[in-house]
């Protein structure tokens, strides 16, 4: 007999059908290894599934101005607004770990929406990349993004807007690669269309890599803004490759 998958999650913690959902929309239940991603998926009534449960966001920084957080993976941008109480700078997708600001001011705010406008933001993430990049890699395709009912959809397209990312290659370790992106421009989906585009997709990213894990390997590492530099700390899961995270100088490179 088969049931839906959030019901017999509900059942087994003990939660009710509402919370089970919400897991799975966070992507934080497993079953046999693989990611649940369909709450109304159906399964075995006898399956047992593992939940992964989400960090919560972490403060960085904060004074009268301006809110830096650590965003775990997994969790929603916006609800950062509702937890905070002030106003998103920047957003990240969902999957997305890292750096996130939130601005007190409206005044402020709206002066630094004017620097990400003109491009005067420094943007820096780690990622880690399916294959073997043994260079440093530079480039300028252009990206087009199209709205569907199923959220942004982006591609290289001649028809896109100018779109620049600096691939630096950290490690290697079984056929993947830690490397640290950083971009000049700030299109949707933006590091994780161009790496998939030269074959060196992100892992975790089924989206445009079509690679499945427990987790998108993507971090918003360091945000440069006015006189302000953030730098938000990868968390364990990164280790789960074999590299040594813990001894390297991201910011050095």
């Amino acid at each position: 007999m088969q049931e839906k998958a959030y019901k017999l999650l509900a059942l087994q913690e003990g939660i009710s059908n509402r919370e089970a959902k919400e897991l799975v929309d966070k992507a934080c239940v497993f079953l046999k290894g693989k990611k649940i991603t369909l709450a109304r998926t159906l399964v075995s009534e006898k399956s047992k599934f593992v939940v992964k449960r989400l960090k919560s966001p972490r403060v960085i920084f904060e004074d009268e101005k301006i809110l830096a957080i650590n965003k775990p993976h997994s969790f929603v941008s916006e609800d950062l607004e509702k937890q905070f109480g002030v106003k998103l700078l920047n957003r990240l997708d969902k999957e997305t770990s890292g750096l996130i600001l939130l601005c007190k001011e409206e005044k402020f705010r709206q002066i630094c929406i004017e620097e990400f406008k003109k491009q005067r933001v420094y943007k820096s993430y780690i990622g880690v990349l399916d294959g073997i990049l043994a260079e440093k890699l530079e480039l300028s395709e252009p990206i087009l993004t199209i709205k569907t009912k199923n959220g942004a959809l982006s591609k290289v397209s001649k028809e896109g807007l100018e779109a620049k990312s600096v691939i630096i290659p950290l490690m290697i370790e079984n056929k993947k690669t830690l490397a640290k992106i950083i971009i000049e421009t700030g299109r949707t989906h933006q590091i994780r269309v161009h790496t998939a585009f030269v074959k060196h997709g992100i892992i975790g990213d089924e989206k445009y890599a079509k690679i499945s894990a427990h987790r998108m390997y993507l971090h918003s590492y360091e945000l440069g803004i006015l006189d302000y530099f953030f730098k938000a700390d990868l968390d364990e899961d990164f280790n789960a490759f074999g590299f040594e995270i813990k001894n390297l100088d991201f910011k050095a490179l």
